[in-house]
């Protein structure tokens, strides 16, 4: 299990890094372009708005899945933070479960979303490309911050510690070893 755990780990987060960083990568090119050709050519490049709308979605997405990753998510831990380990790790096995399940969720509605705007043939305005395309990572990117929450939720079963992520303990709980 540890192995299985450990290479879908690994490989997420390579794709989730290669995602975030060529899009990154893409949008800052894409502005640079766009701005040289403004000021320099009196030209702008009439892609450059909607080609960064495009990335920024990969990014929002990608980027969800690898905060999870990292445990830099959102968290309201007003009470967590009060409880005793024990209490804390069995809320986090819950919270974990329960997200992970929603999140898988709303990737397999957001796959139904994605194949209506398939079926309608919705291009892009200015480079008329098909936007389900772009909107594909969606459901991707809840697909794979689902699968952070799902082995956070296995880890709090399988070892001791609290566990935020594979990589994430829980900081109190490492050090009493709950």
């Amino acid at each position: 299990m540890k192995v299985i755990l450990l290479t879908l780990s690994r490989t997420t987060e390579f794709i989730e890094k290669f995602v975030i960083i060529t899009a990154i990568l893409l949008m800052m090119v894409n502005s640079t372009a766009n701005a040289i050709g403004r000021y320099a050519f009196g030209k702008s490049l009439f892609f450059s708005e909607e080609l960064n709308q495009f990335l920024i979605v990969s990014v929002t997405f990608f980027g969800f899945a690898y905060a999870v990753r990292k445990g830099r998510n959102i968290r309201m831990t007003a009470l967590y933070d009060n409880l005793g380990l024990r209490a804390r790790k069995v809320i986090l096995t819950v919270i974990s479960l329960t997200t992970s399940t929603l999140l898988l969720f709303l990737a397999y509605q957001s796959v139904f979303y994605v194949l209506e705007i398939k079926e309608l043939n919705r291009l892009s305005p200015a480079l008329q490309f098909p936007v389900y395309i772009i909107y594909s990572v969606i459901p991707i990117g809840l697909f794979m911050a689902s699968l952070q929450y799902l082995i956070a939720f296995i880890m709090n079963l399988t070892r001791p510690g609290a566990w935020h992520s594979y990589e994430i303990e829980d900081s109190d709980a490492e050090d009493i070893g709950v």
